[in-house]
């Protein structure tokens, strides 16, 4: 969208203001979320391959093909160096070609490639070494492409009022930060909540990609962030994420244990759902509860996108905190099953997507595909466990 004149010369001044803003009230997060080398002796200890558990149980081949699928991404330009102790961007270039070489339908041959070209550390924070894992899937919904009784539930495109600032052309100090709103009599202000969306605030500003015959499927899209709508005419419209209304997201699980409505640790989706279907008359409260609004793009592509802009692989790509884990990196997960801590669940994956609630550096989302029993997997995983990040071998490390 093109501003004229006085309209853009305000918004500028109030991104500035905006932005001060946003760094003094950030402060107190930004020492808390950005390592300190006098808070910890390591931040990466390097391990061999034979530390890492179930290493050689592992078919290595899946992993490598969700991987070469991020190094169009990653030779396109210099990775982001980690908050870690990386002394130099990755070079990926090398390691991508190698890749290419590889069938990844060979099992041994695939192992054997990342054990040549990478080197695996264990990512420890504060001495500690475990985090919390999640899970997500594809949602799948039904829908149509004209509303009428049954589809009345809308899944929206990016509204053309919507305005989003990169901070970080303004500051670098503010690199990273973005802020989300529109213009209103030439002033910048905050985009609808989804409470004032739900009532009717976009009207026309924003395409209808479908309408849904579930406010919760669609909700749940909203969380997941991608999915596929098995449209009433027998088609199929795969949707992913676009952008959103610039608030933060709040758990409705956790609003929901506040109220006393549900019991901490059991406030997954599976119950979740069940009391939205038990309380029919409090959906559209209770929604609201996450001011945060996500709007869709049409997609084309074998899968739902991910945040590094490829196409995720179901039990292989995870969602991580990318001020940490720099995006197409793989990482060796060792963590239990959902539902049962004694089982292990010990694999290759490749960072590719972020999420609003996946922050820290030992934070992972796992994504499970979709279907119900990518549903099940993931509405109950809540795991404790620890990753090793592969490096290049060619990528110097502080301290090793």
């Amino acid at each position: 969208m093109i501003m004229q004149g006085p309209t853009m010369a305000n918004i500028l001044r109030m991104t500035a203001i905006i932005g001060s803003i946003l760094l003094i009230s950030a402060c107190s997060e930004r020492l808390t979320d950005t390592p300190s080398k006098t808070r910890q002796a390591h931040w990466l200890i390097s391990k061999q391959f034979l530390d890492l558990p179930g290493w050689t149980q592992d078919h290595q081949g899946e992993a490598l093909s969700a991987f070469l699928k991020s190094c169009p991404v990653l030779v396109s330009r210099a990775a982001p160096i980690l908050h870690f102790e990386l002394k130099e961007a990755v070079d990926w270039r090398t390691t991508c070609a190698k890749a290419a070489q590889i069938d990844a339908r060979d099992k041994l041959g695939s192992r054997l490639f990342f054990e040549t070209w990478f080197q695996p550390y264990l990512v420890v924070v504060n001495d500690a070494k475990d985090g919390l894992f999640t899970g997500y899937f594809e949602a799948e919904l039904r829908g149509s492409r004209t509303p009428d009784e049954t589809f009345k539930y809308p899944l929206h495109g990016v509204p053309n009022d919507l305005i989003s600032v990169d901070l970080g052309r303004f500051d670098d100090n503010l690199r990273g930060r973005r802020v989300v709103g529109r213009v209103e009599s030439g002033h910048m202000v905050p985009y609808p909540s989804r409470a004032d969306i739900q009532k009717g605030l976009l009207a026309n500003k924003a395409k209808v990609l479908a309408w849904v015959d579930d406010p919760i499927d669609a909700f749940l899209l909203h969380v997941q962030g991608s999915g596929r709508v098995m449209l009433r005419d027998g088609g199929i419209l795969r949707i992913g994420y676009a952008g959103n209304n610039g608030h933060s997201y709040v758990s409705i699980g956790r609003a929901l244990v506040k109220k006393g409505e549900l019991l901490a640790g059991r406030a997954g989706w599976v119950q979740i759902r069940r009391w939205l279907e038990e309380n029919s008359g409090k959906t559209d409260f209770l929604l609201a509860a996450n001011p945060r609004y996500i709007f869709f793009r049409e997609i084309a592509n074998e899968g739902p996108i991910g945040a590094q802009g490829v196409a995720l692989t179901p039990r292989r790509s995870i969602a991580v905190d990318a001020r940490y884990i720099p995006l197409g990196a793989p990482l060796w997960l060792d963590t239990a099953w959902p539902g049962d801590s004694d089982r292990p669940l010990q694999r290759l994956m490749v960072a590719q997507d972020t999420g609003s609630a996946i922050k820290g550096p030992i934070r992972g989302d796992f994504f499970w595909g979709f279907g119900k029993e990518a549903l099940k997997e993931a509405g109950r995983m809540k795991s404790r466990g620890n990753y090793f990040i592969l490096i290049p071998k060619s990528t110097q490390v502080a301290g090793s």
